[in-house]
């Protein structure tokens, strides 16, 4: 591992236009990259190391075939989650809304509260691209808004776990007196459904990747040239 030579990163000029970043001006990986250079350059400082560190998302192929559907379907796979994981939120905070009795801490606890914000932060973030639009170049490897949703979701995930543990402590008698418990064999079950779900998403993804440069003029050599050729003009 140690004579391995780390993948050469690119400037923004370098690589089709597709895969620029506003204001993320260099740190780029070649779009042509092996599966060792992908590997290799998880190691190394790039604009998306700190990404792949703290989050991982299947969104590659859909980039290179339609960049438009991929950010419709990134902005979606947030905003699902969060409604949908919600929902019983805002129906008991509505529940509340303009009753003269304080629902307060049997609605929304401490936790619910950083799970809202954490998620609001982390759409703000995906969508304005801020700070690297105010200072282009200065955010390329540590610190852009990329690196930051994530880090926000991430959290977001940890706050909505303990939200969803304070609601089952507080109501775990009215829930015994409601519903058995789902037994082993149901929560087997229920597990093997999404283990099978997330494999076919896999299996789907993978399978596009091995069609992809074959078919996907945006990793044909030709741009990438051109690109350079243009900068030295």
């Amino acid at each position: 591992m140690l004579s391995l030579k780390l993948p050469q990163l690119l400037q923004v000029h370098q690589i089709p236009r597709v895969f620029w970043e506003d204001g993320i001006m260099s740190g780029y990986r070649r779009p042509t990259s092996s599966a060792l250079d992908c590997v290799l350059s998880s190691f190394q400082m790039t604009n998306e190391t700190v990404n792949i560190w703290t989050h991982f998302l299947p969104t590659w192929f859909p980039e290179l075939e339609s960049p438009g559907l991929s950010k419709i379907l990134r902005t979606a796979a947030f905003a699902y989650p969060f409604l949908f994981d919600n929902l019983p939120l805002f129906y008991r905070l509505g529940l509340c809304w303009g009753r003269s009795h304080n629902c307060g801490q049997e609605v929304l606890s401490t936790s619910h509260v950083y799970h809202l914000l954490c998620a609001l932060l982390t759409g703000f973030l995906f969508a304005s691209h801020l700070p690297e639009r105010l200072a282009p170049g200065r955010f390329d490897y540590i610190g852009h808004s990329h690196q930051l949703f994530h880090i926000c979701a991430v959290l977001g995930t940890h706050f909505q776990l303990e939200a969803v543990l304070a609601d089952m402590g507080s109501r775990r008698a009215w829930l015994a007196m409601q519903e058995p418990a789902l037994g082993l064999a149901g929560t087997v079950a229920t597990l093997s459904l999404a283990v099978a779900g997330n494999l076919l998403i896999i299996a789907a993804f993978t399978t596009s990747l091995f069609r992809a440069p074959s078919t996907c003029p945006l990793l044909q050599g030709g741009l990438l040239e051109a690109g350079t050729k243009a900068k030295y003009q």
